[in-house]
């Protein structure tokens, strides 16, 4: 069983028989009262998000969720195909599922696959990827003294905002968790 104090973002609860991961929380301390905690949840099985009050001394539910370590392959028209690297067992998961981590797929990727009840409800991506600057605006010499960004397309078609020294052909290092730019990557 988990407790408020056990909350973090991307914790999995069973809340009402269904899983759920936390998006996000807040913690909240009144002059007069018990204290609670708001909540944004995302249903694992529906997708559909849902915001809850709980106050403190409520517990919740541990849901049967497994983790499987797979590569990515590839996408194709009946979705986004995945590989366990030692049985060699394939998966295909909608896009629906992949949800915007869709941004962040490239070949041989390694994820780990959500299953409920042996049923893949999500994808945890690693904290960071590497991608390479697909198309971007040329950079000018002498220009750092502002921070001033720019749009760049990576090689998934997700465009973000990178400094003007960045090129194309760049690799850079992305965040999965907000989708910023961090570094230019010294692999590639």
């Amino acid at each position: 069983m988990y407790d408020l104090s056990d909350f973090k973002k991307g914790l999995k609860v069973l809340l009402d028989g269904e899983p759920f991961t936390i998006v996000d929380f807040q913690h909240v301390k009144p002059g007069k009262g018990n204290q609670f905690t708001r909540t944004k949840l995302k249903n694992l099985i529906t997708g559909s998000n849902l915001e809850r009050t709980f106050r403190s001394g409520e517990k919740f539910g541990v849901p049967d969720v497994a983790y499987k370590d797979m590569n990515f392959l590839y996408k194709d028209d009946t979705g986004y195909h995945f590989m366990d690297q030692t049985s060699f067992e394939q998966m295909s998961l909608n896009e629906e599922l992949i949800g915007d981590n869709k941004n962040y797929l490239i070949e041989n990727l390694e994820v780990q696959i959500c299953l409920f009840n042996d049923r893949a409800v999500g994808v945890d991506l690693p904290k960071s990827v590497n991608l390479k600057v697909a198309q971007t605006d040329p950079g000018f010499k002498g220009n750092t003294v502002t921070n001033t960004y720019k749009p760049a397309t990576l090689e998934t078609g997700y465009v973000v905002q990178v400094p003007l020294h960045i090129n194309e052909g760049d690799v850079l290092k992305i965040n999965t968790a907000d989708g910023a730019y961090v570094e230019r990557s010294s692999i590639g």
